[in-house]
């Protein structure tokens, strides 16, 4: 490997370290807890993000190892379920406009025992923010997977003037950097990318941690087998099907 893969090896895996520490410390445990709750009570697990943090949602919802009561909420779905035109998905701004997720809540139905699980490197975009608030008005806990070092130092897009870490009950830093890279090339070029590899680590830890809350209450986790293994389609639609609409995925 060059001295910048090894770079990038340390950068990420010295923050997947500490994250793994914190977890082992109960630094997770508030987090963990707020959705072992909900599930217990019958609720699911709301996860949303925009541009490269829908790929935490994808990683809360819908996988093999991960908890089958979770929904996978995306600004697509104002196209897909809703009245919005599909052209506004090729708006660069979406993210950034407060109103969208007045529909994408209505389109949610979320029940009052769901969690929101909300990732944001910059915590700072309209929609994040918006839909945070509206699940905060109706009553629904929100958790927060952000950068601090970013969201610190820029200034909130949303009218309220705040950020999705101000508006979460709990909020789990990623410990991404300000811009996100870890890496400088010459001529002071960002590269390196890390926020995407701490989110996935974070969300499998709470996947772990909520599974082992449920094992240790005495039921069993409703965990999905990947589909491509004998039985897994059986497995995992049986238990779906408790949930009926609810569990909303993408292809």
């Amino acid at each position: 490997m060059s001295d910048t893969s090894q770079q990038f090896l340390h950068e990420t895996t010295s923050r997947l370290e500490q994250l793994a520490r914190l977890a082992d410390d109960g630094g997770l445990d508030p987090a963990i807890e707020l959705i072992t709750t909900a599930l217990q009570a019958g609720g699911i697990v709301q996860a949303f993000g925009t541009g490269h943090s829908q790929a935490f949602a994808m990683e809360i919802a819908g996988r093999a190892g991960g908890l089958i009561p979770t929904a996978n909420l995306a600004l697509r779905d104002v196209a897909l379920f809703g009245s919005q035109d599909v052209s506004v998905l090729s708006d660069p701004k979406l993210e950034r406009d407060p109103s969208v997720v007045e529909e994408l809540w209505e389109i949610t139905k979320a029940h009052p025992n769901d969690v929101f699980v909300i990732a944001s490197n910059s915590g700072v975009n309209g929609s994040i923010v918006g839909l945070a608030l509206l699940a905060k008005e109706h009553g629904n806990p929100v958790i927060a997977v952000t950068s601090i070092e970013h969201t610190s130092r820029v200034t909130p897009k949303h009218p309220s003037g705040k950020r999705l870490s101000e508006v979460a009950d709990v909020v789990i830093d990623n410990l991404a950097p300000y811009g996100d890279t870890t890496l400088t090339l010459d001529g002071d070029i960002g590269v390196g990318a890390v926020s995407s590899l701490t989110a996935a680590f974070i969300a499998q830890l709470l996947t772990i941690g909520v599974s082992e809350r449920l094992a240790a209450a005495g039921s069993v986790p409703p965990i999905y087998l990947s589909a491509n293994i004998p039985g897994g389609d059986d497995h995992n639609h049986q238990l779906e099907d408790q949930y009926g609409d609810r569990l909303r995925r993408h292809a």
